[in-house]
């Protein structure tokens, strides 16, 4: 007996399923996250993030 006849005898393919449902589950999560307006202000914040560097700019303190 090879082992591929061990294996395909022990009927894993739900596993790659339930995978899959899984994935997708997380993403439609991770989209719906992403493109809700609720979040708009901490995404824009967010986005801000890499550029400041603790020092206040013209723009926001109205010079």
């Amino acid at each position: 007996m090879r082992l591929s006849d061990i294996m395909s005898q022990m009927g894993l393919t739900v596993w790659p399923e339930a995978a899959l449902v899984i994935f997708a589950g997380v993403f439609v999560l991770i989209v719906r996250r992403v493109l809700s307006r609720d979040r708009a202000a901490e995404m824009a914040s967010a986005a801000r993030l890499p550029l400041e560097d603790g020092t206040a700019c013209e723009k926001e303190t109205g010079r």
